[in-house]
């Protein structure tokens, strides 16, 4: 675990090391921070070089909320090879809840696009922002009955450090300016999801299946992986971090890419002008 690896801003190179564990049933988690189009270009060719070897996984998105399933599928049925209808589709405002918002669709077209060149499953992963608001202000039974929060592992205590674990990631996220008293409801918003992430893998993962998410969703220690059980022996993660990134560890994934640092206003400006009373 935790193999460091230097990312190449344009020769495939440091992904060759990478191929041996994208291939028959394996279950593949590959990170991003969602914004740096260098790191969505390099897990692009990634995968492009594991399709072209000959793996055939399903695609699993954190960028599609679980409940559009049904628009994607009857989208590939309509217009098998037309990956920005399936966007639309699945995005477009549904009974005055919105879908897919935030996401710079120009990053995620390309994947949609290998999904349907392959004609390989593509799954939405995610608990809406809806769902999640709902976690965070009325608890997970706001969202889950509790069969359902039983087949996810949510009605089981959480160990004390990966509580705060996960905690400290949503106080260093938010740029510090997050009331203590909001960490746990947010974290177990955090954890619904992975939860929810991680039971869709253990359902398609008999052909092999490959989630795309952001690298706090992929951590070992923190993420995902943590929710698959038995299903975690077939796992690889990849982390795909920028040069600057100090507060992720390394050891948190089996392979780490790092790129250069997108070009971005300062993250934490929000949070300083309101803090200001801008």
């Amino acid at each position: 675990m935790g193999v460091a690896m230097a990312a190449a801003s344009a020769a495939p190179a440091p992904l060759q090391p990478l191929e041996s564990h994208l291939r028959g049933n394996a279950i593949v988690l590959l990170g991003e921070v969602h914004d740096n189009a260098a790191q969505h270009r390099l897990r692009l060719d990634l995968l492009r070089e594991a399709f072209a070897a000959g793996w055939r996984p399903a695609i699993a998105m954190e960028q599609f909320d679980v409940e559009r399933q049904a628009d994607i599928d009857r989208a590939r049925q309509e217009r098998p090879r037309d990956a920005q209808h399936l966007i639309d589709q699945a995005t477009t405002p549904v009974e005055g809840a919105r879908s897919g918002e935030g996401w710079d669709w120009a990053y995620y077209r390309p994947y949609v696009s290998l999904a349907l060149e392959y004609d390989v499953p593509l799954l939405a992963a995610n608990l809406s922002n809806a769902d999640t608001r709902r976690i965070v202000r009325g608890g997970l039974a706001a969202r889950f009955d509790p069969e359902r929060l039983t087949a996810l592992g949510l009605d089981l205590a959480i160990a004390p450090d990966w509580q705060q674990a996960q905690e400290r990631e949503i106080d260093r996220g938010h740029c510090g300016a997050l009331p203590p008293t909001l960490w746990p409801r947010m974290a177990q918003a955090q954890f619904a999801r992975d939860a929810v992430m991680a039971d869709l893998l253990r359902q398609h993962a008999e052909q092999g299946i490959v989630l795309l998410a952001g690298n706090g969703h992929v951590r070992r220690d923190i993420g995902v992986p943590r929710w698959l059980g038995t299903e975690a022996s077939r796992l690889f993660t990849v982390g795909l971090l920028e040069r600057d990134d100090t507060g992720t560890p390394a050891d948190a994934f089996d392979a780490t890419l790092r790129t250069e640092a997108a070009d971005r206003p300062d993250p934490c400006a929000q949070f300083k002008s309101r803090a200001l009373g801008g």
